[in-house]
C-alpha cells in the first residue's frame, strides 16, 4: 500500500512511511477533564479511531497513546467554585469522558497517561532548556520558553515568527516580565489553594504545553509517526510542543495531523456561542452508529456540519442498513464467511489511502448494499453474497456493526425495538401461513403505524424503518 496523508508542518500530502517498518506509532491530544464531552470531541475521537482500524486492518501494529489532562486553570476554577478538590473533579470527568468513548465504540488506547504522573519528566525537559537557553525563570511567575531562538516558530500554524509578533502585539496584554508577547510558561508558580509541587524554581505546576511533550516522549519515544488531535490545537499548544523538543535538538512527531471543528447551524461549535451540544445527550438521541456515520461522511479535515436533520439522515441510512442485513439473512446469504469483491476492497483502498478518505469509502459501501439488493431482487445469491460481504467488511473497518439493535431515539422515545418488531413480524407470517389474513392485516397495520414498512419477498418477510 502507498499511503498519502496531510502533514499540516508541511502542509500538503506526503507519503506516510513509519519509524520502523510494520509498525505505527500515534500520541492523540486527549481532553482536559473538567466537564463532559462534547460533540467535537466525539469527532475528534472518533477520527483517529478510524485512522487506527484502518492501519491495523492494513496489517500495521498500531500503537496509540493519549493522555488526560488532569491539572489545569478550569479544573482548578471549577474545583474551587464547587469547593471539592482538583482530584475530585477530574476523577469525575475522565469518567464520563471514558463511559462516552466507550459508548461510541472508540478503541480504548494502549497507553494513557494523566499529566500529574509525570511531574519530573516535565520538571527534567524545563530544567534542561534553561541550561540550552532557550528557557528562563521569572522569580515569583515561573519559567518561559524565549521563542526568538527558533526561527521556524510558527510554521505549522502557517505563520511566521514576525506575523505572529505582529498579531501578538494588538491582542496580546504585554507582561513586562517575558521578553517577548509570544514566550509561553513552562512552569506556573505557586498561587493561593492551588496544586503544587516542588521545584528547583519554588513551589509550582506545569504549563500545558510542556504535559504533552512529557507524556508523548515517554509513551512513545522520539521521533513517534503521527501526532494528531483537533485543529483547534495546531496554534498555540501543538506549536508549543514542537518549540521545546526542537530547542532540546531531539525529534519530535515525524508527521502532524490536524481533525477540523464542529459546525451547529454554520458556527463552529463552543460554549461561547451556546451552541455547546453534550456529546452525551446526543448518542442518547441520535445512537452512537448514526454519530460515526455522520461523522465519516465528512472528510476529517473539513468542518461538520451538525444538526437535527443532519442526525436523522444518518440514524436513517442506519436503519437501512440494518434493513439490508435483515434481508440478506431472509435470503439465506451467510455475511461473514465467503468470497468478497477483490476490486470493491481496492477501490476502499484507494479512499482511505489517499488521506484517509472516509466520504468516498462510505459511498463504496452503500453502493455495494443497493447492488447486493438488487441482485437479490434478480436471484442471483452469489453475486449478492459477494458484494454484501464486502460492505460489512468495509463497514467493519470503520467501525459501524450492521445489524445492531441499539438506535437512538431520533426524535421518537416510543419507537419499537427490533426485537419487538421481529416478533411481529415473524406472527404476521404466521397468520399469513395459517390463512389468517384478518390478523396478518391488522399487524401490518400496526407496524406500518409505528412507523415500519414490511416487505413480502420470495425469499420472506423483512421490514425497514420507514
Amino acid at each position: 500500500m502507498t499511503l498519502h496523508i496531510y502533514d499540516t508542518m508541511q502542509r500538503r500530502k506526503v507519503e506516510f512511511t513509519p519509524r520502523v517498518a510494520g509498525q505505527v506509532s500515534m500520541y492523540v491530544c486527549g481532553p482536559t477533564v473538567y466537564d463532559v464531552p462534547h460533540i467535537g470531541h466525539g469527532r475528534t475521537a472518533l477520527t483517529y479511531d478510524v485512522i487506527r482500524r484502518y492501519l491495523d486492518w492494513s496489517g500495521f501494529e498500531v500503537t496509540v497513546a493519549s493522555n488526560v489532562t488532569d491539572i489545569d486553570d478550569k479544573i482548578i476554577a471549577r474545583a474551587e467554585r464547587e469547593a471539592r478538590t482538583e482530584p475530585d473533579v477530574s476523577a469525575e470527568y475522565t469518567a464520563a469522558y471514558d463511559a462516552q468513548m466507550e459508548a461510541l465504540g472508540i478503541l480504548s488506547p494502549h497507553s494513557r497517561p494523566h499529566a500529574t504522573q509525570f511531574i519530573d519528566g516535565m520538571v527534567d525537559i524545563i530544567e534542561r532548556l534553561i541550561e540550552a537557553e532557550a528557557a528562563y525563570d521569572v522569580p515569583g511567575k515561573g519559567v518561559y520558553f524565549a521563542v526568538d531562538g527558533l526561527e521556524e516558530y510558527g510554521r505549522l500554524a502557517g505563520r511566521t515568527l514576525d506575523q505572529l509578533l505582529d498579531d501578538a502585539g494588538s491582542r496580546v496584554e504585554v507582561d513586562e516580565d517575558k521578553r517577548s508577547p509570544l514566550d509561553f510558561a513552562l512552569w506556573k508558580a505557586a498561587k493561593p489553594g492551588e496544586p503544587t509541587w516542588e521545584t528547583p524554581w519554588g513551589t509550582g505546576r506545569p504549563g500545558w504545553h510542556t504535559e504533552c511533550v512529557a507524556m508523548s516522549l515517554s509513551a512513545l519515544g522520539p521521533g513517534f509517526d503521527i501526532h494528531g488531535g483537533g485543529d483547534d490545537l495546531t496554534f498555540p499548544h501543538h506549536q508549543n510542543e514542537w518549540a521545546q523538543v526542537e530547542a532540546l535538538g531531539q525529534p519530535f512527531a515525524r508527521h502532524w495531523v490536524h481533525s477540523a471543528m464542529v459546525n451547529v447551524g454554520g458556527e463552529k461549535m463552543s460554549k461561547s456561542l451556546g451552541n455547546f451540544t453534550n456529546l452525551g445527550e446526543a448518542i442518547e438521541w441520535a445512537g452512537p452508529r448514526a454519530l460515526r456515520l455522520l461523522a465519516l461522511q465528512t472528510h476529517y479535515r473539513r468542518a461538520m456540519e451538525m444538526g437535527k436533520e443532519s442526525v436523522s439522515a444518518a440514524g436513517e441510512a442506519v436503519k437501512r442498513l440494518d434493513a439490508f442485513q435483515r434481508r440478506m439473512a431472509a435470503a439465506g446469504i451467510d455475511l461473514v464467511n465467503g468470497d468478497t469483491d477483490d476490486d470493491a476492497l481496492g477501490a476502499f483502498r484507494s479512499a482511505m489511502d489517499d488521506d484517509f478518505g472516509t466520504p468516498g469509502a462510505v459511498d463504496g459501501a452503500f453502493t455495494l448494499v443497493r447492488r447486493a439488493n438488487a441482485s437479490v431482487d434478480d436471484g442471483d445469491r452469489t453475486t449478492a453474497g459477494r458484494l454484501a460481504r464486502t460492505a460489512v467488511v468495509i463497514f467493519s473497518v470503520l467501525g459501524i456493526v450492521i445489524g445492531d439493535s441499539e438506535e437512538g431515539s431520533t426524535g421518537s422515545e416510543d419507537a419499537m425495538s427490533d426485537d419487538e418488531i421481529d416478533r411481529r413480524v415473524a406472527e404476521r407470517t404466521e397468520a399469513r401461513a395459517a390463512r389468517d389474513f384478518a390478523t396478518a392485516d391488522a399487524i401490518r397495520d400496526e407496524l406500518a403505524a409505528a412507523g415500519v414498512v414490511i416487505e413480502d419477498t420470495a425469499d420472506g418477510a423483512t421490514w425497514h424503518r420507514a
